[in-house]
This record gives C-alpha cells, structure tokens and sequence, in this order.
C-alpha cells in the first residue's frame, strides 16, 4: 500500500544532556551514559495529503536509560493547539514514524526506540528561532521553558561557531550548535543547564530527508 505523500521544512531547537559537543552525532556513546532531551520546532510550509501544516509548531520530549540504538526509552510529542483535528491526526502520524520508510527520519527511530510512548498532549506552544543567530526561545504554559543561546569564546566573550555537517543524516544536513537549557514538568521531567545546543533548518519527506544541496 502506498504511503501518504508529506513533507515538512522549517526550523528546530534541540537540547540533550550531553556535552555541546554531542558525541551521539559522531557515533559515540552520550555523555552521560544514558540520552534525555527536548525538540522544539516550526513548520514553515508542510503537508500531510491534502492537509496543510503551515506553521504550526511541535515539541517531542525523550528519555533513554542508555545509548538510543538499544531502546527502552520513552517519548511524548506535543502539538500546537491551533491544529485542527486533520492536522493533529497529521502531526501525531508523523511525529511517531507512521507513514515513514523504515529508519527514514529520526522521528521513526526515536518511536522504534521507544518502549513507552505517552499521549500527546495539545498545548499552545511559544516558539521563536534564529537559527544562524544560535539563539531560540519556547515556552509551554505550566510543562515547557526552553532556551538556547550561542557558545562564547573563552577569551573574549565573543560568540563562537560551530556546526555539525551529516551529509547522509536522516535528522539534518548541516546544525548550528550552541548551547541550552530546559525545565520540563509532566511525563518526562528534565532540567537541564547549558548543555547541547542544536540549531538547524529540517526538510523531511516520508522518504526522508529531501536534500538541498551535494554531499
């Protein structure tokens, strides 16, 4: 049976509890033995079928007792509010790998790894990002606060860049990183303090990601 037709572009703030240097990101193992992080994001042009998603914005919560590849994690997606019911039917269908080639996107790993998957909640969701700017804000009323900001050299105060480039990543091809912070209540509580920080622009299609550029 053929898979509905999506895709989605637009912009995302990360944040894990490991070091800004995200060793996951080169096949290691995270920091601190196990992964728990956050995904903030907004839908600039998007659509599931015939449904639009134009921006409405989501947030995925996650946790894992070890590295992501051996599972026995838990997650939880939260969907704007503003969608209607279509699009929250849309949104929670790809948040949780459906509709997806196997390993496509990172979102069907993350629900792959997943033991527990909590229920979606649908929350206004306060989100805005500089993605070259290192800098992003969001804010779930009474679950989420979220930040990012950028690194700052250690001799002179000034901001620092850095990116990560996956020409064959299924998450994105190229992030800013910087560093972040989060307070999340709920499900999966999480406080985390000037950790990995991920800035980056998505294009991600059932198929995966929709490249725009050589590796």
């Amino acid at each position: 049976m053929a898979r509905v037709d999506w895709y989605v572009e637009g912009a995302k703030l990360g944040n894990c509890n490991c070091d800004p240097s995200c060793p996951c990101q080169f096949e290691g193992l995270p920091t601190h033995g196990g992964c728990e992080g956050i995904e903030v994001a907004r839908i600039d042009r998007g659509h599931f079928g015939e449904t639009r998603l134009d921006g409405l914005c989501f947030a995925l919560f996650y946790r894992w007792p070890g590295p992501i590849f051996e599972g026995g994690g838990e997650m939880q997606a939260v969907i704007d509010d503003r969608a209607n019911e279509a699009q929250r039917r849309a949104l929670h269908t790809i948040l949780h790998g459906g509709e997806t080639k196997e390993a496509g996107t990172h979102w069907w790993v993350f629900h792959a790894m997943s033991q527990t998957v909590h229920e979606a909640l649908y929350r206004p969701i306060d989100f805005s990002i500089d993605v070259d700017g290192r800098t992003a804000s969001a804010r779930i009323p009474e679950l989420l606060e979220a930040s990012g900001r950028p690194i700052r050299n250690a001799f002179d105060g000034k901001p620092h860049r850095i990116r990560i480039d996956l020409p064959s990543g299924i998450e994105f091809e190229i992030a800013e990183i910087g560093n972040a912070s989060t307070e999340l209540g709920g499900a999966i509580p999480l406080s985390l303090a000037d950790s990995y920080g991920q800035f980056n622009r998505f294009n991600l299609s059932g198929e995966g990601i929709v490249r725009r550029r050589s590796a």
